[in-house]
């Protein structure tokens, strides 16, 4: 009797590209190269992705999508504020991250400075914008609302490059279960929030004195 054909799904596809990725140490040469090897057709492909490269954007906006998905599973986080969720999310990113690091550093440890260029990240800034929309208060939008608008994107671009320097101070993170990352998110989230407050003074210094020991000091 002839085995079945295991179905071919979007998510099936992302992980065998991302065991591809570890097993290989490098991206796949083609999409019939890929397809091939994994015995399914480039029709297939094809119904799910344009490209191998869109493979790589789809993978970061599903790291993003499980993020928010467990976060909807805490009873209690629509009861935080802002500052909580954004911390919550944090966590539970770079949680997720941890999981999957041999895939992330492989694909992105030698981009250094250049990551915000990178197009693998275009799908997880779109999620990580879309998120942060939903998470902005009534009070927060309501503070200043002449500059209602200027504020939201500001809020928007800030946090999205909090996240890019967050991700590059993981990649280079060697501590123990990465707790100097946990260290940095709940300093850099505290500054950003009280920055937006225009009372940042205190929590800038000592996130200023904890970047400097890490990557100064410690070189």
């Amino acid at each position: 009797m002839a085995t079945k054909k295991t179905a071919i799904t979007k998510d099936k596809i992302v992980s065998l590209y991302m065991d591809y990725v570890l097993e290989h140490s490098e991206k796949p040469k083609s999409v019939y190269h890929f397809t091939k090897i994994n015995n399914f057709s480039e029709t297939e492909f094809y119904a799910f992705f344009g490209t191998l490269e869109s493979i790589e954007k789809e993978i970061f906006k599903m790291f993003v999508e499980k993020t928010i998905d467990l976060l909807s599973k805490n009873a209690e986080y629509e009861t935080y504020d802002m500052r909580s969720k954004m911390l919550s999310f944090y966590f539970t990113f770079f949680e997720i991250l941890s999981a999957n690091r041999s895939y992330v550093t492989l694909l992105l440890k030698d981009q250094g400075n250049q990551l915000k260029k990178l197009m693998q990240l275009t799908g997880l800034r779109s999620s990580f914008k879309n998120y942060l929309t939903e998470i902005i208060s009534d009070d927060f939008r309501t503070q200043q609302e002449k500059l209602q608008n200027f504020q939201e994107k500001a809020f928007q671009e800030t946090s999205w490059i909090q996240l890019l320097l967050t991700l590059k101070f993981w990649l280079e993170d060697d501590s123990p279960a990465f707790e100097k990352t946990d260290i940095y998110i709940e300093k850099s989230v505290k500054a950003t929030f009280e920055l937006m407050n225009i009372t940042p003074l205190d929590s800038l210094i000592d996130f200023g004195k904890f970047i400097f020991k890490e990557k100064i000091y410690n070189k």
